[in-house]
């Protein structure tokens, strides 16, 4: 059993503030942001709980920084800003708190995943379901274009907030409770993975207490899946060199 469960929320995500103070595994949330601080303070200190204000020492570390993504915005557009955000943040991690699993939920993941990894490195089955091929199509298109779904029906006053924070608080959930002894938590990460040869992948993970215990990989593919994964893996490459080569500043 951890000692103190602490981790450090960074950013706007109000929602993940909440959710989070008031979840049974925290003793410490501290809340950092560039705006907006105070008031977040205030807020949430109107919660039941026992979380105090403190990044030293923490546990876990979640990043859900950066701007929010406005009709016509792309992910690359969404680069340009928080690239520099979560470079900023994961310097101060591997500086104060080098031990702590960090949970990366800020845009592009495919190239903020791995800023973060160049940042440390410095200082599986086939679903038992049956669709028809028009049905495997409409899931894949509503699955890669939730988030563009989300900003065009709230017609420019946000993104996709609520369902990332509920994301983030399931993926942090398991997080702690790996860390806190339990077997058997598998959840999906962008993570350090040689499975396609791209460096980095997502996949199912089993969790524990330092972090990744095992990558289960992505088990056997149908046609259709094989032909999509060849179809993102030029992309991908792009993606994650974009994020090694900020931090290196080639």
């Amino acid at each position: 059993m951890l000692s103190r469960s602490a981790f450090r929320l960074r950013g706007a995500n109000k929602a993940i503030r909440c959710f989070s103070v008031a979840s049974q595994h925290q003793q410490k949330v501290a809340v950092l942001g560039a705006a907006g601080g105070i008031g977040v303070v205030a807020d949430i200190s109107h919660i039941n709980t026992s979380a105090k204000d403190a990044l030293q020492g923490s546990a876990a570390v979640v990043i859900p920084a950066g701007v929010p993504r406005k009709p016509g915005m792309t992910r690359d557009d969404l680069f340009n800003t928080n690239a520099s955000i979560v470079q900023t943040l994961t310097e101060a991690c591997a500086k104060f708190c080098p031990k702590a699993i960090i949970c990366i939920i800020s845009n592009p993941v495919n190239s903020t995943v791995p800023i973060a990894s160049e940042v440390y490195k410095k200082a599986g089955t086939t679903p038992k379901v049956s669709f028809t091929n028009e049905e495997v199509e409409k899931l894949t298109d509503r699955i890669q274009n939730a988030g563009t779904e989300v900003v065009n029906a709230k017609a420019g006053s946000g993104s996709a907030t609520l369902s990332m924070a509920y994301a983030g608080t399931r993926f942090v959930t398991s997080v702690l409770d790996a860390l806190n002894g339990k077997s058997g938590v598998v959840e999906c990460a962008f993570v350090q993975s040689d499975i396609c040869g791209t460096g980095y992948f997502a996949s199912p993970v089993e969790l524990g207490p330092n972090g990744v215990k095992s990558n289960l990989g992505i088990g056997e593919l149908s046609d259709y899946e094989k032909g999509k994964l060849d179809e993102v893996i030029t992309e991908l490459k792009k993606n994650i060199k974009k994020g090694e080569d900020f931090v290196s500043g080639k």
